[in-house]
């Protein structure tokens, strides 16, 4: 485990989960924990779980007035902020002939604007910190592309390329920004994929993962990358990406 001991952290998308385990992990390696979501029931829900003073908050990343707000309350809550985890994401899984407008755009605004207006509005706070850290979750969407995922792959890219960006910009006031790319992972995001891909692989998707990946992860580990990450092991990276994809990227067969 990484000691985090008194770091104090806002997790995206954290009422279920990769962001839920994220949470999780924090709060077992000492952290203090505000979870922000669309589904404010749920966020609340899991931080009454989760226990302690861990709290909940409505926070839709489509809109700067409520990254400011969610950033309010857990920098109030907590006493300031330590860490920032962009986890918040959606994907819209169609060919590219079917996918509209509004799909590929409100994917965009939720994943890489969503990533811009929380770390925006938390950067005052995180440069009172001597401990700072952005960690986003990219995917290996944003290194190469896949069929039915134009949109997410775009998203995850612009994440990636921002994160590299802001990681300058923000190394004078001494907040690292790091990215986490995972795999497949056994969530229920994925799991909306497999009709989908079925319908235009010629090899099902759980045997295409297989083969390519031995196996789907799982929320955890990623969420051990992200604490490394959050951890002053990692004082001296930033503006990296790390792939957590039991060799998919990797793999020719």
């Amino acid at each position: 485990m990484t000691d985090l001991t008194g770091r104090r952290a806002l997790v995206t998308g954290g009422a279920q989960g990769i962001g839920r385990a994220i949470a999780t992990r924090l709060i077992a390696d000492g952290a203090r924990v505000a979870l922000a979501d669309m589904n404010e029931e749920g966020a609340k829900a899991t931080a009454r779980e989760l226990g302690g003073d861990t709290i909940g908050i409505r926070c839709d990343v489509r809109s700067a007035a409520d990254a400011r707000g969610a950033v309010a309350a857990a920098v109030e809550a907590l006493g300031g902020l330590d860490l920032l985890v962009n986890n918040a994401g959606i994907e819209i899984a169609k060919p590219v002939t079917e996918l509209t407008d509004e799909e590929f755009m409100r994917v965009l605004d939720v994943n890489a604007g969503g990533t811009f207006r929380v770390t925006q509005a938390a950067i005052p706070a995180l440069a009172a910190s001597d401990k700072a850290a952005i960690v986003n979750l990219g995917s290996v969407a944003g290194v190469s592309g896949g069929p039915m995922l134009s949109a997410y792959c775009a998203s995850k890219g612009a994440v990636l390329r921002f994160t590299e960006s802001a990681a300058m910009e923000l190394r004078q006031a001494g907040i690292t920004v790091n990215a986490v790319c995972p795999g497949i992972v056994s969530t229920e995001m994925a799991d909306r994929l497999v009709d989908p891909i079925d319908a235009v692989s010629p090899v099902p998707f759980h045997d295409l993962i297989n083969a390519r990946q031995g196996r789907p992860g799982t929320p955890e580990e990623v969420a051990g990358l992200v604490a490394f990450l959050a951890s002053d092991d990692a004082r001296f990276i930033t503006g990296a990406h790390y792939l957590i994809d039991g060799g998919l990227t990797a793999s020719l067969f």
